[in-house]
Parts: structure tokens; sequence; C-alpha cells
């Protein structure tokens, strides 16, 4: 299992500080990272957590999935590497060839 875990469904008012505070919990965070809106610069509503070792991913997402964080219940899960993007993306609007 990877060590990095995606946390979902976050509250707006939730922290690196204090994400990483609450997942200290399951282990030694080595790292977190909360996406912001380019426009806005508010979060996204998501984030990745990663521990210091590969052991504590499986505890983070047990001690955390379904669980409330800030009035918000957490998605968390196994991050997965991030899709390769062409450039292209018309919002699904394919040109004839």
């Amino acid at each position: 299992m990877a060590k990095k875990l995606y946390v979902g469904n976050l509250s707006y008012d939730t922290t690196e500080d204090s994400l990483k505070e609450a997942f200290s919990q399951a282990g030694e965070v080595a790292s977190v990272f909360i996406p912001k809106d380019k426009f806005s610069n508010r979060p996204k509503g998501f984030g990745f957590v990663e521990f210091a070792n590969d052991d504590d991913a499986p505890k983070g997402i047990e001690m955390f999935n379904g669980k409330e964080l800030d009035g918000r219940t957490l998605k968390v899960d196994e991050a997965r590497p991030p899709v390769a993007r062409d450039g292209n993306d018309r919002g699904g609007y394919q040109a004839a060839a």
C-alpha cells in the first residue's frame, strides 16, 4: 500500500496544520497538502496526507474514513497517481475527424 492518502469532503475551515495534527494520531505524517482554487484561493475541499512509514497509511484510513472532522464526514482512501492530460480538454466535445 502507498503511504499517501486522499482525504475528501474537507471543511473549508480545515487547515494543513489541523489535518496534520489529526492524522498524526495514526503515525508520523511526512507532509500534508490541501489544494486551493486559483481564482478564489479557497480550499478545494480535499487534500493529501503522506505518512513517513507505509504501515501507518492503513491505520489512517481505518481511523478517519467515515469519521467527522470540523463538522464534515471524511472520505479517506489510498491516493491514486494523477491522470496525464493532453491539454486538449474541451469539456467532452470532440471535433469530427
